[in-house]
């Protein structure tokens, strides 16, 4: 299952987003640990999960609605990013590569999702088409 997965572009640069957010979080205050450092780890680590746990789902349907909930998620940790940065937390060299990454995986991730809303309104593909 994962190997399919992991073949997503969208999922690629989510899930490098993420390996970076806990890499840089590390260096966030000890008092924002369950705080900023745990909203935009969670925020960051639902993106790719949920386009993982989409391209799972029985219908293409239910696919759509998770690459949505993803999308809004890389739009929460665009935020704490910001916010990260604002306070300080994130030094301009890291906020850059972070936002490079984001930008990224919302590209692809916008993509995917108009490629798959084009697929169900013409009904050319199945789940199982996926799959391959």
């Amino acid at each position: 299952m994962l190997d399919v997965v992991r073949r997503i572009k969208a999922w690629e640069h989510s899930h490098r987003l993420v390996v970076e957010v806990y890499r840089v979080t590390r260096r966030f205050p000890k008092e924002e640990l369950y705080g900023l450092t745990s909203q935009l780890r969670r925020a960051a680590v639902s993106v790719p999960a949920n386009i993982a746990e989409g391209s799972q789902r029985y219908s293409l349907k239910e696919y759509r609605k998770f690459l949505y909930t993803a999308k809004a998620s890389l739009t929460e940790v665009e935020y704490h990013l910001y916010l990260a940065e604002e306070l300080g937390y994130l030094q301009n060299e890291d906020a850059k590569r972070l936002s490079a990454i984001s930008d990224e995986a919302a590209k692809t991730l916008q993509g995917l999702i108009k490629w798959l809303e084009k697929q169900l309104q013409a009904g050319k593909l199945t789940k199982d088409d996926l799959k391959r």
